[in-house]
């Protein structure tokens, strides 16, 4: 009896990149930051509270007009509540940073940890959105810049030729060795992983830095430089270094 018959929830990955939010995502990301930051220099503490808040609201609109991912506009507004409350009760601006300092530390670490344990957590994640062995990503080209310029808009799909449902793709092939028993893709991904846990760490670092001299100018543009710009150039690193192994594996099968 298929999975489908016995009322069973199939998790697809496929279902997991149309929930990824993109490169406006990030940007939407940073504005409640931008937003505090700039009132409570204008005008204290209250008025950031109230401002970032004002633009988590926005940014939840708006995603919602758009139609994209309710989960992730969700856990922004989450994220922004739980910050603008921790500064609120503490009556410090600084402490807006705290979950971000607190969740930047975390998942380096847990990161470095998962390497320790041979399980790097970019690979992990990396062999589930897209496994080696059917080297999907082997000819992958990245987007050109031009296209992400503010009000182009992609094409829409032809109306005869619908996305498949989960229900009705192939399931994928089953890998001859698993990548954790390949030196060279569980080397790389260890490598990649660290590059992840780097960045985390530093931007954990720089926040601890000046969150001890209370600059929170300086918390903020750490939040926004070390953010989309970084995260950015991460990706890109990544989908790089995976095209080259999807080509490496599925070179070595045939």
């Amino acid at each position: 009896m298929s999975d489908a018959a016995e009322g069973k929830v199939t998790f697809d990955r496929h279902l997991v990149l149309d929930q990824l939010g993109g490169w406006r995502g990030m940007v939407d990301a940073t504005l409640p930051t931008i937003a505090f930051v700039v009132a409570n220099s204008l005008a204290g503490l209250t008025a950031g509270i109230w401002t970032a808040l004002g633009a988590a609201v926005l940014v939840f609109g708006l995603r919602v007009a758009r139609r994209q991912s309710v989960q992730q506009g969700v856990s922004g507004l989450f994220a922004v509540a739980v910050a603008v409350v921790i500064a609120w009760r503490t009556g410090e601006a600084r402490d807006f940073f705290t979950l971000g300092l607190i969740r930047n530390a975390g998942i380096g670490v847990v990161l470095l940890g998962s390497i320790l344990v041979r399980r790097p957590l970019v690979g992990v994640v990396a062999e589930f959105l897209a496994p080696s062995h059917l080297g999907g990503m082997a000819s992958h080209s990245l987007p050109s810049l031009r296209g992400l310029r503010a009000g182009r808009k992609t094409p829409a799909p032809a109306a005869e030729t619908p996305a498949p449902s989960a229900a009705a793709r192939e399931p994928d092939a089953v890998a001859d060795r698993h990548w954790r028993e390949d030196p060279r893709l569980l080397k790389a991904y260890s490598w990649l992983t660290v590059l992840w846990a780097a960045v985390f760490l530093l931007r954990a670092g720089l926040t601890w830095f000046y969150y001890q001299r209370d600059d929170v100018e300086m918390l903020g543009a750490v939040s926004v430089a070390l953010g989309l710009p970084v995260t950015a150039v991460q990706l890109l690193i990544t989908l790089w270094v995976v095209s080259r192994l999807h080509r490496h594996r599925t070179d070595t099968a045939t």
